[in-house]
């Protein structure tokens, strides 16, 4: 039963997503350009703007990835399903995008600071690219407040007699340029073809 009622949970909150994604493309009065894959978010997101520790136990800000397109995405290491696939679909991106890669950075930002500590971050990202995945997490307040910023939704479960819990939580991937600014964001239902389609848009110097 309890299942039951964590996957009608993860519906609810997936739905959730996807009215706060329609809102925001209803509300866009943006150029369509043919040209890109990913849905594109620019002056309707916040600029990148957070500060955290990182997986090396730094103190870090936005201000420190300045000069990278920064690919942000929210989860947690325990996160049986949704965080290994997205995060897989994201180095194959960057596989594609061969020595142009050293440019991008994928900031995966913890929706369960209770459990990932820097050092369980570091494990976490070093298991997909330790060259281009930068694992960040902080204070319950200072999540709650960025996932806010970003409209992101999550919520965690009940823990069990073992602390054990999943985290619910939407799945969107925001794509930062090297200023700092919202440019796009892509869902589960982009390929890797399509993120790196549009990685090399925003590498271009001219874009």
């Amino acid at each position: 039963m309890q299942r039951v009622m964590a996957r009608q949970r993860l519906i609810f909150y997936y739905a959730l997503f996807i009215s706060l994604l329609l809102t925001l493309l209803l509300g866009c009065s943006r150029q369509r350009d043919e040209n890109w894959q990913l849905t594109q978010v620019r002056h309707h997101l916040p600029d990148l703007d957070f500060a955290l520790t990182d997986d090396q136990g730094q103190k870090v800000s936005a201000q420190t990835y300045q000069g990278q397109i920064t690919l942000v995405y929210f989860g947690y290491t325990h996160c049986p399903d949704v965080c290994p696939e997205t995060m897989a679909r994201l180095m194959l991106a960057l596989s594609k995008l061969g020595d142009d890669a050293r440019a991008v950075r994928i900031l995966f930002i913890s929706i369960d600071p209770a459990r990932d500590t820097p050092t369980s971050m570091h494990r976490y990202v070093r298991a997909f690219d330790a060259e281009h995945v930068t694992g960040l997490t902080g204070t319950l307040s200072q999540v709650e407040a960025l996932a806010k910023r970003y409209r992101v939704a999550y919520q965690s479960e009940k823990p069990d007699t073992d602390n054990r819990y999943e985290v619910m939580h939407s799945s969107a991937i925001y794509i930062f340029d090297q200023k700092g600014q919202a440019q796009l964001m892509a869902t589960a239902a982009d390929s890797a073809d399509n993120i790196a389609h549009d990685l090399r848009i925003l590498l271009q110097p001219s874009s």
